[in-house]
């Protein structure tokens, strides 16, 4: 009996979508044609790369008015805010395109008299990206672009939220003239998942989500010498430096901490104030959560839409209540937001303070709309505080210090550092994370390496 996948919306509850998963025949299927069109992918030149995936640009965002109300149904991402996806896909799709003939040039050995040697960056195979649903167009788009552009196959494996987003994604290489085989999309559950891992015919995994997933992958790749990019949990911190600019740190933060309902890698989980300016900080943070409209994403007025489901909003319901037994005070209060109720995925924007490293709201990803905020003294103070964690995806320093924002940035354990901004991802810069958020790289040039292998020439020229 085959099984179904059921997208539960969180807008209302009610089943959005339907698919069946992939059954073992399906999968294999799809692993041998990846394999032969990569086969002679790998051949074409990378102009002709970049001018399928430009096309295939092309064409997903001619679907943007199907795409922007699906990702609300699928994921609860307010209607207001869903072209802003599509703008980043954009983004990161063509820079990646415009940097790939320089990123996998030949490397030259330099002169050798008698010989002629390079490094070629040659492609690893059948990528398999496995996706989350919280970005899911910009999640995907880190892995599949490059890899196709870098010479590879992509089989592409999206969240059971966002099946949907996957298959945009197979609609729009159709139109734009993809080879049978190149670019696939398999719906399938974990155990088939971790079988497909486990086959010789997938080359590298690229994985986005939780720490328990990334061990899964881990494990189902135990027996094999293949490459495995993973980006995991988050517990993003920020420090305002006594000096910082409070109305400009104010107005980013408070955008850092709620958009997408907090269901961001990289969204701010914990901040560190300096208690020169720790009550003016206060005070603003909370009058610009109050004026958050909380409502369906259908709503083009509402700025934050429901967490992804129901679960996942009373885990985040639950961290507050512990840490308000623990000590903590909540300054808004779900009173403020009608539409937040227990039992919903609807949950306001919530501001604790009196917080400290023995509650998991200030430890533990939260991934929800809530954010701690800790008094320091010193810079030294925050530092200490901000490498306290199992994390390390996104830090960020505020202040108009620049050099000594920097000097604190190279203090700090994470993958990326920021000064005076957060929560974007820059594609001309390598995203990675250290310890328990991962391992690897997507993006920048150093993406690239991920997704290819060196090979070496060295060629004698002369045999007299």
């Amino acid at each position: 009996m085959t099984e179904t996948l059921k997208v539960i919306s969180p807008v209302d509850g009610s089943v959005y979508a339907e698919r069946p998963l992939a059954d073992w025949a399906e999968v294999d299927g799809a692993l041998g044609t990846a394999k032969a069109a990569q086969a002679a992918w790998k051949l074409v030149p990378i102009a002709e790369r970049a001018s399928l995936c430009l096309r295939f640009i092309e064409a997903f965002l001619a679907m943007k008015d199907e795409i922007v109300p699906e990702l609300a149904w699928q994921m609860g991402r307010p209607i207001a805010y869903g072209a802003g996806e599509l703008r980043g896909f954009e983004e990161r799709a063509r820079y990646m395109i415009a940097i790939a003939g320089d990123a996998l040039a030949d490397i030259d050995a330099g002169p050798k008299e008698g010989f002629r040697r390079w490094v070629r960056r040659e492609p690893i195979g059948t990528v398999l990206a496995i996706a989350a649903w919280n970005y899911p167009y910009l999640i995907a788009v880190n892995s599949v672009v490059p890899a196709l552009m870098a010479g590879n196959s992509v089989i592409l494996k999206h969240s059971g939220q966002t099946p949907l987003c996957a298959e945009r994604f197979a609609m729009a290489f159709e139109k734009a003239g993809a080879p049978d085989g190149l670019f696939q999309v398999l719906h399938m559950s974990h155990d088939m998942t971790e079988k497909a891992i486990a086959d010789p015919r997938v080359d590298f995994v690229n994985f986005t989500g939780s720490v328990s997933g990334g061990h899964a992958v881990v494990h189902a790749a135990k027996d094999r010498f293949i490459g495995i990019g993973l980006e995991l949990g988050g517990k993003d911190p920020a420090y305002v430096r006594a000096d910082a600019n409070l109305p400009f740190a104010i107005e980013n933060l408070v955008d850092g901490a709620y958009f997408n309902s907090g269901q961001s890698c990289c969204g701010k989980e914990r901040l560190y104030v300096h208690a020169d300016v720790y009550d003016d900080f206060v005070e603003g943070f909370v009058d610009l959560t109050k004026k958050y409209k909380l409502g369906s994403p259908l709503d083009a007025d509402t700025t934050i839409g429901p967490m992804v489901r129901a679960s996942s909003a009373a885990f985040v319901r639950g961290q507050i209540e512990q840490a308000k037994r623990a000590g903590a005070r909540a300054l808004v209060g779900e009173a403020h937001f009608p539409a937040s109720k227990p039992g919903t995925p609807y949950l306001g924007p919530e501001v604790l303070v009196d917080v400290n490293h023995q509650m998991d709201v200030m430890r533990e990803e939260t991934f929800g709309p809530v954010i701690g905020i800790m008094k320091v003294t010193s810079d030294e103070e925050a530092i200490g505080l901000m490498n306290d964690s199992p994390y390390g995806l996104t830090a960020s320093v505020w202040t108009e210090d620049e050099e000594a924002g920097e000097k604190i940035g190279e203090r700090v354990e994470t993958g990326t550092f920021f000064l005076n901004r957060c929560d974007y991802l820059d594609p001309a810069l390598a995203w990675t994370g250290v310890k328990d958020t991962g391992r690897g790289a997507t993006l920048s040039r150093v993406g690239y390496e991920y997704l290819t292998r060196p090979k070496s020439y060295h060629l004698r020229t002369r045999t007299k």
